[in-house]
């Protein structure tokens, strides 16, 4: 067999192997089924108008929480209340031992007492001062009547010039004593001012001496629950030790949230007024309180780190179940959107500050549109640009769903 021969023969076979190859692989290919359309949920675009419901975090505080603190020191002598109870307006809830403040007390009565006394005896010196001056005065008016009589007397030489100078003399020692007894009077004057002056500053000791002992009885100042104790029975306390106890008012009960400045602009605008809003409470197991809140005050500046402005809801509370420091989410209707489209906020990807959603067609075959959201309405996102009303998304199998792809559409159920 020449070469020729052979190179003929292998070109053949070569040949013949691939269209072998080719009817094989040919088969093959015709036994491998096609893979079905994947199943998806999808939801119908629906159109009405919907309540625009915001909600907020919002923390729980008492309308009045009155802190209880010393002022004055000394030891705690008992704990007459049970804490967490309600107390009265007026309740003994402390007692500082009042003791040291008995004494005090009684040591600025005391001193009241004398004072009282030296006024007493101020008033018997200006008494006496007035006797005298009028006995001085009564003197310097006989004196004045002999040096009247004999004076023409010894004019006439009918008396001597001794009995003349004897009674000027004596009518000149009469007015100088009668100076003198003015002079006392106005001493017995200044001294019972001084006496009045003593009186009052003794009964401003009395005065404070009772408050003070008044302070060793640490009462409520209003009707509320009252705290735990800060202090234990035994320690000495002072108005610097901080509070002891705080008592609160709960019912109703406050629960601030914080909104930005363009809601709370808008908010105020709104024909919702803030006044009228109806606010509910979500507490922390998810559950609503059964009372309905008002809107109560806006606080009177915007955080200006922040950007946003603290409103006070007030909640009837009754039995004061509710207590300050919990937290809820506040929520409130705070206007309608008229002809709103809705779809389930599942059906919504966002990826990198964009929206999308996946369309199914009337051939089942998938879309991707971008989309604008606005506010949500429970389970639902209200859409305001992208879609139509009757259009079909994908709220369940997003992951499947990929642009130009078939998809096996099913009613999607919301999951409870």
């Amino acid at each position: 067999m020449n070469t020729s021969f052979k190179q003929k023969l292998a070109v053949l076979t070569i040949a013949a192997g691939m269209v072998a190859a080719a009817g094989c692989s040919k088969g093959a290919s015709a036994d491998v089924p096609q893979a079905p359309p994947p199943d998806v949920e999808v939801a119908t675009v629906e159109q009405r108008d919907v309540p625009i419901v915001h909600e907020w975090i919002g923390t729980l505080d008492g309308m009045v929480n009155a802190a209880i603190k010393a002022e004055v020191s000394g030891y705690l002598l008992s704990q007459d209340y049970t804490e967490g109870s309600f107390v009265r307006k007026g309740q003994w809830l402390f007692e500082i031992d009042p003791r040291p403040f008995d004494a005090a007390l009684a040591q600025a009565q005391g001193g009241l007492a004398r004072a009282k006394g030296q006024l007493a005896q101020a008033k018997a010196q200006l008494l006496q001062a007035q006797a005298q001056l009028a006995q001085s005065v009564a003197n310097q008016g006989r004196t004045q009547l002999d040096v009247d009589k004999y004076t023409p007397l010894a004019q006439q030489q009918a008396v001597t010039q001794q009995e003349m100078d004897n009674a000027a003399q004596n009518n000149i020692a009469a007015k100088a004593q009668t100076e003198a007894s003015k002079a006392g009077v106005e001493t017995a004057r200044a001294q019972i001012e001084a006496a009045n002056a003593a009186v009052e500053s003794a009964q401003a000791e009395v005065d404070a001496a009772k408050v003070n002992l008044g302070f060793t009885r640490l009462v409520s100042p209003i009707d509320g629950i009252a705290g735990q104790a800060q202090v234990q029975v035994g320690n000495l306390v002072s108005a610097s030790s901080g509070t002891i106890t705080t008592v609160s008012t709960l019912d109703p009960i406050k629960v601030r949230f914080t909104v930005g400045e363009q809601e709370y602009l808008n908010l105020s605008r709104n024909e919702m007024a803030l006044g009228r809003l109806q606010l509910e409470l979500i507490l922390a197991d998810g559950s609503t309180y059964s009372h309905k809140g008002k809107f109560s005050f806006a606080d009177r500046e915007v955080n200006q780190s922040t950007g946003a402005i603290q409103l006070t809801g007030l909640f009837p509370n009754p039995g004061n179940k509710l207590r300050p420091g919990q937290y809820g989410k506040v929520r409130a209707a705070v206007g309608t959107s008229v002809g709103a489209l809705l779809v389930p906020q599942r059906a919504v990807s966002e990826l990198q500050g964009s929206y999308q959603v996946a369309v199914v067609d009337s051939a089942n075959k998938v879309s991707i549109r971008s989309v604008t959201p606005g506010d949500r309405a429970g389970p639902l996102w209200i859409v305001t640009e992208g879609l139509k009303a009757g259009e079909r998304v994908v709220a369940e199998g997003v992951q499947k769903a990929h642009a130009g792809t078939e998809v096996s559409p099913k009613p999607f159920v919301e999951a409870n």
